[in-house]
C-alpha cells in the first residue's frame, strides 16, 4: 500500500502571501492544489498530516472521506502510516501548487530500487520525502521538508547512493516575490489562480 502525504506540520505554506490577501484563505489555495496533483497519482491513497494550529486548513481542503493524520513531525506521521498497513510513504509540502503529477509520482518510482527518495527543492528544504515502511534507521528523524541542507544531510546519512533516489528539483513558494515564477499557461493550480486572480 502507498500513501501520498499532504504536509501541514507548521504554517510556511502561507509564508508567500502577497499583501492585501488574507493569510489563512492563501494557505489553503495552495494546499487544495497540491491535494488536488496527488489525487491524481494512480495506486496510491491521498492522506493529510496536520498539527492541531492546522487541522482547519486539513479540513477546509480534504476531500470527502480523506483521512487527516494529527501528527507533530514526519517521522510521526511515518509511523501512523506503518501502522496503518502502508507499505511506502511520501510526504509532500503545501507550497507547491504548480506541482506537475509525473513529479509527483517520482518519488514512489525512486522506492521501487531504493529506501528512500526526495523530490529536492530549488534553495533550500525538500518538495517531497519519500520512505519505505517501517522507516530505514538510518533515515534521519530530524530531517523534515524545511530543513534547509535536507538533502546533503540525507546523502550523509545513507549508506550507499543507490539507497537515496533523488528526483529533479521543482520550485517552493517561499515569499510574495516567489509567485512570479507561476506560469499561468501552465495547466493546474486552480484554486491558487482564482484566489490570485491570474490567467
Amino acid at each position: 500500500m502507498r500513501a501520498a502525504v499532504l504536509s501541514l506540520l507548521g504554517t510556511a505554506y502561507r509564508a508567500a502571501c502577497p499583501p492585501g490577501v488574507d493569510r489563512v484563505r492563501f494557505g489553503r489555495a495552495l494546499a487544495e492544489d497540491v491535494a488536488d496533483v496527488l489525487a491524481t497519482l494512480s495506486g496510491v491513497d491521498t492522506l493529510i498530516a496536520a498539527i492541531p494550529s492546522t487541522v482547519d486548513d486539513a479540513k477546509a481542503v480534504a476531500m470527502p472521506g480523506t483521512p487527516i493524520l494529527e501528527v507533530s513531525t514526519p517521522d510521526g506521521a511515518f509511523a501512523e502510516l506503518a501502522t496503518r498497513g502502508y507499505t511506502e510513504a511520501a510526504l509532500f509540502t503545501a507550497d507547491v501548487p504548480d506541482l506537475p503529477a509525473l513529479l509527483a509520482a517520482k518519488p514512489f518510482s525512486g522506492l521501487s530500487t531504493s529506501d528512500s527518495a526526495v523530490v529536492p527543492s530549488h534553495g533550500a528544504g525538500l518538495v517531497a520525502l519519500a520512505t519505505r515502511l517501517p522507516r530505514p534507521g538510518w533515515l534521519p528523524s530530524t530531517v523534515d521538508l524545511d530543513t534547509p541542507d535536507a538533502l546533503d544531510r540525507l546523502r550523509a546519512a545513507a549508506p550507499g547512493p543507490r539507497d537515496l533516489a533523488v528526483a529533479p528539483a521543482w520550485r517552493r513558494l517561499r515569499t510574495p516575490t516567489d509567485l512570479a515564477g507561476l506560469d499561468p499557461a501552465l495547466e493546474g493550480w486552480e484554486a491558487t489562480r482564482a484566489l490570485l486572480s491570474y490567467g
